[in-house]
């Protein structure tokens, strides 16, 4: 894979990299019953993954009270920590970021997760030494708050225009948009193609194969 367009790619985890959309899913609405509250839909959640958390149940379940967001997130957390475990990376995930390091691009993420739960992910199936560097909502802005690419890039020492940011949802692509990034999408993840088209990236990728053809190409 040579290098032509980009040097650095910036990833989202959820959805993107890791098939965690289900189980996301799940968690939200399993904590919501067990508390009482009331219970979103799929569709729903699925529009507020890849957000900071607290600012995504407040979307999810609007009606609450403020304090109670506390509850739901800690709830939220121990359905989703109680079986993560289980949680893949996408079939060519691995070898597609191993062909991208081979060819000495830099590989960042960028994700609504907190520092814990990324460094955790990231170890579980063993990816920490991959990336050149990592940003979590809980020591940055949410998206689509262009911050967090902005630290990656000053970090790693690059500009916008080499930069490429590829993600699930359209919180992904507002967030490239507004740093002035290239965006490329996936729909195999929590927002469909058709939503995502209309921010208009760069692609949109079916799967992970025709992710990696157009990486190869760009």
């Amino acid at each position: 894979m040579a290098r032509k367009q980009f040097d650095l790619i910036v990833f989202d985890w959820d959805g993107t990299l890791i098939d965690s959309i289900t189980h996301i899913t799940r968690s939200i609405q399993l904590a919501c019953r067990d508390l009482n509250f009331p219970v979103p839909d799929s569709l729903l959640v699925s529009y507020i993954i890849g957000l900071e958390l607290h600012n995504a149940l407040q979307i999810a379940v609007p009606t609450l009270d403020p304090s109670q967001y506390f509850l739901l997130a800690e709830r939220y957390r121990f359905y989703y920590l109680s079986s993560d475990l289980h949680i893949k990376l996408f079939a060519g995930v691995r070898e597609m970021l191993d062909e991208l390091c081979g060819a000495d691009y830099l590989l960042a993420i960028a994700t609504g997760k907190s520092r814990v739960g990324l460094n955790r992910a990231l170890d579980l199936v063993r990816l920490r030494t991959i990336f050149h560097a990592t940003r979590c909502a809980d020591e940055s802005f949410s998206k689509p708050h262009p911050a967090m690419l902005y630290e990656l890039t000053q970090e790693l020492g690059q500009t916008a225009n080499r930069t490429l940011m590829i993600g699930d949802t359209t919180h992904d692509l507002q967030m490239a948009a507004n740093a002035g990034i290239a965006a490329v999408a996936v729909s195999y993840g929590a927002h469909s193609a058709e939503r995502l088209t209309k921010l208009k990236p760069h692609f949109c990728a079916e799967d992970v194969e025709s992710l990696v053809h157009w990486l190869r190409e760009c």
